[in-house]
């Protein structure tokens, strides 16, 4: 039910959501190559040369996944996502003000409600009127290859980026990790990949992996930096270090020496811009 009581499920105008205002630059993942994080693109994707201080990025939640992860690092979701409100379009649009140059939709996944994120998009951009806008988008990529494109095709135009949350390369440890094979997640990682040539400044395409300590070692991460270096070496990686969570909550941080053999092994295999992430959590 809606607010005036009347039946209403997820569709391209409605959604299971919840949003706020972040200052950049933010934490996000890719802040260390985006353009509200760096200046990268500037003057075309963004407001300044450097970080854009002052400026906000409307960070969208979507409480809903396609995966159902054991370390699941946001797994409070779960326990609203039956008696949260669902939110139109134009609710969210509502928030997209002057100072607001970014929209990041992530989750849980945007995946499940593309559609909605997709009008949301269109329609965020209509009411910018040219304005510096970026639409990015953080997913497990589990997604329907036609709505891939044209995530792609937004935040290539938009000075936006997709980033990618690649869970494991083994198709085994991936399945008893997150319940769900990941063979569509790399399929649609590499169509990403063909696309990223059509603007290469600020990245197009961004991957990140948790290093979920006893399961995700170098070996894991040096056959997933292989398979990225052999769509493009430079695509930028981060490896994110693992804090306890959901199901696997009883497991140790990831150790710094762990950390530092997997940056190692992606160097190794071939990856020019490659970093570790949440270092305050190594141990």
């Amino acid at each position: 039910m809606n607010r005036d009581g009347r039946r209403v499920g997820v569709s391209a105008s409605n959604g299971k959501l919840s949003w706020y205002h972040d200052p950049l630059p933010t934490n996000c993942v890719a802040a260390r190559v985006c353009a509200g994080g760096t200046g990268a693109g500037y003057p075309r994707y963004a407001n300044c040369s450097g970080a854009e201080i002052g400026f906000k990025n409307l960070a969208v939640f979507f409480q809903g996944c396609s995966f159902n992860c054991l370390f699941c690092q946001n797994w409070h979701f779960r326990n609203e996502t039956f008696s949260a409100p669902f939110h139109t379009v134009d609710e969210l649009v509502a928030d997209v003000d002057e100072q607001t140059s970014c929209i990041c939709y992530f989750g849980g996944d945007p995946s499940p409600q593309l559609p909605f994120t997709l009008k949301a998009s269109k329609a965020a951009r209509k009411k910018a009127n040219n304005r510096i806008l970026r639409i990015c988008w953080e997913t497990n990529g589990c997604l329907n290859s036609n709505l891939l494109d044209q995530m792609m095709e937004i935040a290539r135009d938009s000075g936006g980026c997709v980033k990618f949350d690649l869970k494991a390369r083994d198709r085994s440890l991936h399945r008893a990790l997150t319940g769900v094979d990941n063979q569509r997640t790399l399929d649609n990682f590499a169509l990403a990949a063909e696309k990223i040539g059509r603007r290469p400044v600020p990245p197009l395409l961004i991957a990140s992996t948790l290093l979920v300590t006893g399961y995700v070692d170098q070996v894991e991460i040096s056959a997933l930096a292989e398979f990225i270096a052999g769509l493009n070496p430079d695509i930028p990686y981060s490896l994110l270090a693992f804090h306890p969570q959901f199901f696997m909550s009883d497991l140790p941080l990831t150790p710094k020496s762990l950390a530092n053999e997997c940056l190692q092994a992606a160097r190794d295999a071939g990856l020019s811009n490659v970093r570790l992430g949440n270092m305050h959590l190594l141990v």
